[in-house]
């Protein structure tokens, strides 16, 4: 290939290339495999290594090209990068509309109302381009003064190096402004890193024996900041633009996303227009629940007057404009002084250590206790008494003491030793070999048995509204109740006497226990408490025999062969049925009323016939215990292990060790959106 043909086929290839970036990380809708948009880049390279006087700045081959730099020059910004204030509650929200209103904006909230968008945690930086080229990039900095980081900001492939000419007209107010695009235009963003990323980089880390990054903040930031623009390619950050600076007679805020997405680059699409602040409350309280779910951290809404003209004419208070504000979603993470170590003992006689802490205020709670798991656990972490520790809670989940701050010590912290006696009834406390936990071997152990009533008495069990922990624990003080066969003959006449009892609540009570005495087989093994046996366990063992009475009269053998059932597990539930006390709590249920219905299967279709799964990590849209119900409506089989006969693996945040196994063995291995597809 001549020259001349050369260079008219470079120009195809690096419009095709760039029509594809625009597609896949703008518009989120590609139109060519990965091999495809290889192969074409491939092609370009070769040509461009053939004849590299045809090489230009903003060709797609050149985003990493650059040497290392030796340190970064500074570079003055033509406009001040400010700052947002911060709010972190509605009422203080609303306090600001209210000083926006005194200031006269009162009209153009009423005529524009707000534009309020996903505040990233990433690092803001200001990209130049001359004639519609990529020129310059350069960090916040000061706001006055930031650090020349061209080199590394061309790496990232959401950010365009040549502006692309959409129909832009709609969007410009006056004439001339067109020009401003392609003289001297610049936008301002949010560079940051995914979440699928930040776990990536973390586990070859680990797998290096190298310490792991904190946040995908501090690696975004610290990303930007590498000498070696390589170095920063390796990192795949991405951007999105939330601002342009650049005076083109735009009307309103959101009219800078509108044409910076025709320009070529990534908007937020979750970014919303709300006509008033009942709006926004509504944007703030919808993203509070559903941040988790996004693939990138988010820690906050910005709330932007959508006139224009309103904001500037605003104007600005120290270093942040008054016209905008950053509510700030309520901290997953926070820090407090664990004052002492207890030990709550569950319904199986579990012992769990829990941490007594400085009342603090973490995802909008406030919380004073957090749990520690386990001995090993807090050996781990190496947590003490008089630490000041990181607490984590996100939405209902328990709050979880993640690490210690060791370099607070002051030498009066306490190391914690699991208890030698059950602190409620005094009775041995025992620690299986191989097992982390220890157990009150008393079975008659009184919390032990208000535990496992209010565990009989639960959503996923009899579910037997209205009884909850503090009635359970009343009904036991009195006499009423000595276990769960008690509850079927409760009468209103028992409850009304008690005290703060209503005699509605009575009423109500006696009537959630009539409902409930019908079950079926799976949820009646459940309610049983029996050791190991979780919801989908108790499935397999009624779906296996169909009935009670096949269970009480099965050989141990029976449960051996079950699928999915270990040695430990029908162990324990052999045992179990073994014991004449538990048999006897069964007859005096059905004298009671209670009828146990045979197993009925769920399965609704054979979608997923006889595949296994298993599900790990937190998901968004659903429990871990309704996904299982959509599998086993779909004919799938549901596991707790990953071994080589698992077909998939559904994978939430946070997925562990699970998702390791599942790439040993091969596993296919399913997204949360990928399952609801698959299930759908």
């Amino acid at each position: 290939m001549n020259k001349e043909s050369a260079e008219k086929r470079i120009k195809q290839l690096r419009k095709e290339i760039d029509d594809h970036r625009y597609r896949y990380n703008v518009l989120d809708e590609p139109i060519l495999s990965d091999a495809v948009y290889d192969s074409l880049f491939h092609e370009l390279t070769k040509l461009e290594e053939q004849y590299p006087e045809l090489i230009t700045p903003e060709s797609p081959s050149q985003r990493v090209g650059a040497k290392a730099a030796k340190r970064f020059e500074k570079i003055e910004h033509d406009s001040r990068m400010l700052s947002i204030n911060d709010v972190f509650n509605f009422e203080e929200l609303e306090k600001w509309e209210d000083r926006l209103i005194k200031n006269g904006a009162g009209k153009a909230i009423t005529d524009s109302g707000y534009f309020v968008e996903l505040k990233m945690d990433g690092l803001a930086v200001s990209l130049l381009f001359e004639d519609g080229i990529y020129k310059r990039g350069a960090t916040r900095g000061d706001g006055t003064i930031g650090e020349d980081v061209t080199s590394n900001l061309k790496t990232l492939d959401a950010i365009p190096l040549q502006l692309r000419k959409n129909d832009i007209n709609k969007l410009l107010c006056n004439r001339g402004a067109d020009k401003a695009l392609y003289d001297k235009f610049e936008v301002r963003g949010e560079a940051f890193l995914l979440k699928k990323d930040f776990n990536r980089l973390n586990k070859e880390r680990e797998k290096q024996g190298l310490a792991l990054y904190a946040n995908p903040r501090n690696i975004a930031a610290g990303s930007i900041r590498q000498l070696d623009p390589k170095i920063t390619a390796e990192r795949e950050l991405d951007f999105f633009v939330y601002s342009i600076p650049t005076k083109l007679g735009l009307e309103f805020h959101h009219q800078e996303h509108d044409l910076a997405e025709c320009l070529g680059f990534k908007v937020n699409k979750n970014n919303k227009h709300c006509k008033n602040i009942q709006e926004v409350e509504e944007f703030l309280k919808y993203w509070d629940k559903k941040r988790e779910s996004l693939p990138y951290q988010t820690d906050g809404v910005v709330v932007v007057l959508d006139d224009k003209k309103a904001l500037d004419r605003l104007g600005v208070v120290g270093k942040a404009p008054r016209a905008m504000i950053a509510y700030k979603f309520p901290a997953e993470e926070a820090t407090s002084v664990v004052r002492d170590i207890i030990v709550n003992v569950g319904r199986t006689g579990k012992l769990t250590p829990v941490a007594v802490m400085d009342p603090t205020v973490i995802a909008g709670s406030t919380v004073s206790r957090a749990t520690l798991h386990n001995a090993d656990e807090i050996e781990r972490k190496d947590i003490r008494i008089g630490d000041t520790v990181v607490v984590h809670k996100a939405g209902d989940v328990i709050p979880e003491v993640v690490e210690s701050i060791k370099q607070m010590r002051d030498g009066d912290e306490k190391v914690f030793h699991m208890p030698k006696a059950c602190p409620v009834c005094g009775g041995k406390v025992t620690k299986k070999v191989g097992e982390v936990d220890f157990y009150c071997a008393d079975k008659n152990c009184s919390v032990r048995e208000q535990r496992q009533l209010e565990f009989f008495a639960s959503k996923n069990a009899f579910d037997i509204d209205g009884l909850g922990p503090k009635i359970i624990e009343k009904l036991v003080e009195e006499g009423l109740i000595k276990d769960a066969a008690d509850i079927f003959v409760l009468t209103e006449g028992d409850l009304n006497p008690l005290e703060r009892f209503a005699e509605q609540s009575a009423k109500n009570i006696v009537s959630a226990v009539e409902r409930s005495r019908e079950i079926t087989l799976e949820r009646f093994i459940y309610a049983l408490g029996i050791r190991h046996i979780g919801s989908q366990t108790a499935i397999d063992i009624a779906k296996s025999f169909g009935t009670l009475d096949n269970i009480v009269s099965a050989e141990k053998g029976k449960f051996d062969s079950m699928y999915g059932v270990g040695e430990k597990v029908a162990g324990s539930v052999y045992g179990w049925f073994q014991e004449k006390n538990n048999l006897e709590l069964i007859k005096r249920l059905k004298a009671n009323g209670v009828k146990i219905l045979p197993y009925h299967s769920p399965v609704r279709s054979q979608k997923l016939n006889g595949q296994s799964f298993v599900v790990t990590g937190m998901l968004s849209s659903m429990t871990r215990d309704d996904a299982h119900k959509k599998i086993v409506e779909n004919g799938g089989i549901i596991s707790s292990s990953v071994t080589s006969k698992t077909n998939f693996l559904v994978v939430g945040e946070e997925p562990g060790s699970k998702l390791e196994k599942a790439k040993k063995f091969g596993t296919r291995v399913l997204s949360e959106e990928e399952f609801l597809k698959l299930v759908k």
